[in-house]
């Protein structure tokens, strides 16, 4: 078995099973996890596929014209009717990531456009936009009354920053079309401003217009054709100021042509940000470098690796962004986002990492970072080895035990507890431990938890041995290796500020956001461990009176709080309304809604006995703010398949035909799940 950080032997299961034995991460390719992005696709082949299209696309393009979309005929049938309209609006598309290739100017962002719509949107879906806007397009050349009532979906996108994403790309694909969310899920209708230019100026430049106004570009301008016509030119300039008045502003502008006559231009810019006296005015966004790669690690944290990753590119790791945490003893492919840092920098530091275990691949460039969550889950391929009964007894049908384990979680799914690994793989001090410390603001107690060294005489535990009994800040500084950026960067601040509590304050201050905050909730994913296994134990596998659900079951795993969550009545539980999957419990914080039965009772009990009585969840000097939220106590692994192999152990020389089981395993979990804590339901047995 692999070390066991935070012992989960007290918890409970929700099957009753026998189980079996079996060792788990006898190597790290025994346990393969592959990171599944917000559509659901391997990470290790988004990317491929992305590029072998925009390939496709570029390969395919002829020299000819290509066809509009649903060209204006005055009254003229289209080409081929419905199917020709959906094609035209599909190669429109196609044109902007042909543009990319000709003008190195756009080479980022309607790459970018195109991405997201081929990554966020099913076929299906970019076809039913493809038809509606053809359709608003028809309806606005015949002025059809009604049609700015009519709206389609695109489907349900709890990550914030794939809806942002999904909205621009589509305004920039179809500027007829407006965007907008309603709860998580994005919606298009007509855009009926569109409409109006379009009748003031034509189809073309009211496209080109939308297209520059979504994309905001500082400095950037737009130019409409020359216009003899000044009453003209006056209803154009008119109809920017009342719409668009606080975010651009017109000229006109006269000029002679090659034949000497003078025309009249309207141009359109974007007006200039003020900025407050006093204030210094920050870089742009869109300014900052942004490049996507697939880091695959082996038997290194995630944490660990993306230290070694600012430490090979002279960046901070606050500068690394990542949707989620993975295995440490473990092969692992997940998404990571980089800024500052160009893919042509990002590729020469190739050769320095593989000495530590780590690979980057799929390395282009994006325009945004990745946020915690922003994931749909994750693929395990994993081999069990010396599978066996739990009483070791060879007469038992071990086939039947594995059997009827999987089937049963399967069908009944498992408790779905934290693991292990969110603990921290320390055995002397946990993550939990320093969170707890933080949110009660002992301070220097956390910096000196943060310090104490575990067993082993490796260069950090020494570093840490060292300042544990000396204190000495100035004399562990040398001995901390420089890939520990975290705890370089909060032994420079200590040397500084010194070990005062303000000092330390200004120490923890000193680590990124995301890592501050992650001690807390480790701590916090211990209360819900403990609570889930109360819950199970008191109530068992059935929903009862007091109980939270959430509403939208679409939502993201650990979503905000708000008006979704519900408490169950008498009335439902008589009715049996809702199932256990459904159930949620939430993570302490400031605002969450705690169950009414008897769960509720037992949060406060155990946040009092850990002298957190009246903490309101908010670290002010540390800038934390810990909101809460909730997570179903209940899951079910994806597309669960096994296959049990005999092996000879040919290196038993005393029992040379000795016969040993592996079982292997492969399935998929939802984000925020642990294959541990699945394979300790199926396997009865901690890790």
């Amino acid at each position: 078995m692999e070390d066991r950080p935070l012992d989960l032997g007290s918890l409970t299961y929700i099957s009753d099973h026998t189980g079996f034995y079996g060792t788990i991460k006898n190597s790290p390719a025994d346990f393969v996890v592959t990171e599944l992005d917000v559509t659901g696709r391997l990470v290790t082949n988004v990317c491929a596929e992305v590029n072998e299209e925009l390939q496709t696309q570029y390969s395919n393009k002829q020299n000819s014209k290509k066809p509009k979309l649903c060209p204006n005929t005055a009254g003229a049938e289209t080409e081929d009717t419905l199917e020709g309209a959906v094609r035209d609006l599909s190669q429109t598309v196609i044109d902007k990531v042909d543009n990319v290739f000709e003008d190195q100017e756009l080479s980022g962002s309607e790459a970018d456009q195109c991405n997201v719509l081929t990554a966020l949107l099913s076929l299906d879906v970019q076809e039913s936009l493809s038809i509606f806007a053809c359709s608003v397009r028809s309806a606005f050349e015949s002025e059809v009354s009604g049609i700015e009532r009519s709206e389609v979906s695109l489907g349900l996108f709890p990550d914030k920053s794939a809806r942002a994403s999904l909205h621009s790309a589509v305004r920039q694909a179809f500027p007829l079309l407006l965007t907008f969310t309603r709860n998580t899920e994005v919606l298009v209708k007509p855009n009926l401003d569109y409409q109006e230019l379009s009748l003031l100026t034509s189809e073309e430049e009211a496209d080109t217009f939308f297209t520059f106004l979504d994309a905001k570009v500082e400095n950037s301008r737009f130019t409409f054709e020359p216009d003899v016509c000044k009453e003209h030119r006056t209803s154009v300039h008119h109809f920017i100021s009342k719409k668009f008045g606080k975010l651009l502003e017109t000229k006109s502008f006269s000029e002679k042509d090659s034949d000497g006559v003078q025309k009249v231009c309207i141009t359109v810019r974007f007006r200039q940000r003020k900025v407050s006296s006093g204030k210094r005015q920050g870089p742009e966004d869109n300014s900052v470098i942004f490049t996507a790669f697939t880091l695959q690690k082996e038997n290194l944290e995630t944490l660990e690796a993306v230290d070694y990753l600012a430490s090979s590119l002279g960046v901070l790791p606050s500068d690394f962004s990542y949707a989620g945490i993975k295995d440490k003893k473990a092969i692992t492919y997940q998404s990571v986002v980089v800024k500052k840092v160009t893919p042509e920098r990002l590729r020469r530091a190739e050769g320095l990492l593989e000495k530590k275990g780590i690979k980057i691949y799929n390395i282009h460039p994006t325009n945004q970072h990745l946020h915690l969550g922003q994931l749909s889950g994750n693929h395990f391929t994993i081999v069990l080895r010396d599978v066996r009964c739990h009483t070791g007894d060879t007469s038992e049908d071990l086939e039947k035990r594995v059997e009827e384990a999987v089937c049963n979680v399967k069908n009944r799914g498992f408790i779905n507890y934290y693991g292990p690994q969110r603990f921290g793989k320390g055995e002397n001090v946990q993550s939990h431990k320093i969170g707890l410390a933080l949110l009660k603001e002992e301070m220097a107690q956390a910096i000196k938890l943060f310090f104490t060294p575990e067993e082993g005489d490796d260069l950090v535990n020494k570093a840490k041995k060292y300042f544990s009994q000396t204190e000495d800040i100035k004399g562990t500084l040398p001995l901390m290796p420089v890939y520990k950026v975290r705890e370089r960067m909060l032994l420079r601040a200590l040397n500084r500020y010194g070990m005062s509590d303000e000092g330390c304050i200004r120490g923890w201050l000193s680590i990124p956001h995301s890592m501050r905050i992650f001690y807390i909730h480790a701590y916090c994913s211990k209360v819900w461990n403990e609570a889930t296994s109360f819950r199970i134990a008191t109530y068992g596998p059935k929903v009862v009176e007091g109980d939270l659900i959430l509403h939208n079951q679409d939502a993201n795993e650990t979503s905000s709080l708000g008006d979704r969550v519900h408490i169950v009545t008498a009335a439902e539980e008589e009715e049996k309304v809702y199932s256990i999957h459904q159930v949620v419990l939430p993570m302490p914080g400031h605002s969450i809604k705690y169950p009414t039965n008897q769960v509720g009772p037992w949060y406060k009990e155990a946040l009092a006995n850990a002298g957190l009585q009246s903490c309101k969840f908010r670290v002010g000097v540390l800038q934390l703010n810990i909101p809460g939220c909730y997570r179903h106590i209940i899951k079910y692994p994806h597309n669960l398949i096994y296959e049990p192999v005999i092996e000879t152990n040919k290196q038993d020389c005393e029992h040379p035909t000795a016969q040993k089981t592996t079982l292997k395993l492969s399935f998929k979990l939802d984000s925020s799940c642990y294959a541990t804590v699945c394979l300790r339901e199926m396997m009865k047995c901690n890790f």
